[in-house]
């Protein structure tokens, strides 16, 4: 029981540092331009729809 209370805890943890990771990387994509982000196969309001967030904490 103890393993997976730890397992379940331990994926939580990852799961939060990897929407925490990914609201970070689209605020700093939301500096580029129109023409990259269009470049890059994304835009404006699909980052904003995922979230944004200009800080890492």
């Amino acid at each position: 029981m103890a393993n997976s209370i730890l397992r379940n805890a331990y994926q939580r943890f990852v799961a939060a540092r990897e929407l925490q990771a990914s609201r970070y990387v689209n605020g700093a994509l939301m500096n580029l331009d129109d023409e990259t982000l269009r470049s890059m196969g994304t835009s404006r309001e699909e980052l904003r729809r995922k979230g944004t967030r200009a800080t890492a904490f």
